[in-house]
């Protein structure tokens, strides 16, 4: 599934192949997607406007005309942004001349050139100016006030605050499992119980896992990631790797540095 790390990925291939581009018109005739909007209403409003900035929050991002109109893009579960054959987002490929059928949106530009949605689950979203309101400060770009004061309060397990896009936009599930990792706390803890110290250090280790995960390519080459399943050990103590559900999520975690879930 698309976390930050692919969707900035998304973000930065639209900033550098489509902006500057005439829109000549946009495929918008799948209305689930495409949802509250008609067939037809998204290209009238885009047609003839060229987008000026690809922009992000979270997991969310969006595109700036210089006519007006914001265009949202949402990557859903599985989406990619294409733009003339070059595609960014969920990690896995999309194959070899493609399918239309997974083509849920597109922008058709004046010079012949394409920026496309793919998306073979249809979970995916395009829509004109989306509402934001609802996320909180992007995890990467979040400050160390905002969030002692966001993340450490509350009796929700640690790992579900830090997934709630409310709190802090962005995080996902392998994303949470990998920073909680390399910061050393336990997913189950109560989030209102960590010292600033401790958010600090958790801070510190988000930013890190996305950045490097914005480098080698998505949250998928976390370095916890192969880790987890039944029988793996730690690859940096050696300990087991436990496993919980949290937040209706599957939690994996080290025995030894991260602390054994309770016995029930």
């Amino acid at each position: 599934m698309p976390e930050l790390p692919e969707v900035e990925r998304a973000r930065a291939l639209i900033a550098a192949r489509a902006l500057g581009r005439e829109i000549a018109g946009a495929d918008d005739r799948d209305t689930y997607v495409c949802r509250p909007h008609a067939p037809g209403e998204i290209d009238g409003a885009l047609a003839g406007a060229r987008l000026v900035s690809a922009c992000r929050r979270g997991k969310s991002m969006w595109c700036e005309t210089d006519a007006g109109p914001v265009l949202g893009l949402h990557l859903g579960m599985a989406g990619r942004i294409a733009v003339d054959g070059a595609s960014e987002g969920d990690p896995a490929p999309v194959p070899a001349g493609g399918n239309p059928a997974w083509e849920r949106f597109a922008l058709e530009f004046a010079d012949g050139g394409r920026l496309v949605l793919i998306d073979k689950r249809r979970l995916g979203r395009a829509l004109l100016d989306p509402d934001l309101s609802g996320l909180g400060p992007d995890a990467l770009d979040i400050t160390r006030e905002q969030f002692r004061a966001r993340v450490g309060r509350g009796d929700a397990p640690l790992k579900a605050r830090i997934m709630d896009q409310a709190v802090l936009a962005g995080v996902g599930n392998l994303l949470a499992d990998e920073a909680l990792w390399q910061a050393g706390l336990p997913p189950l803890r109560p989030a209102g119980e960590l010292g600033d110290e401790e958010l600090d250090r958790l801070r510190r280790a988000v930013r890190a896992a996305i950045r490097r995960a914005i480098r080698r390519g998505g949250v998928h080459t976390g370095t916890i990631v192969p880790h987890r399943h039944r029988d793996a050990a730690c690859p940096r103590c050696g300990a087991p790797m436990v496993k919980a559900t949290v937040g209706g999520r599957t939690t994996w975690w080290c025995a030894a540095e991260q602390g054994r879930p309770a016995a029930s």
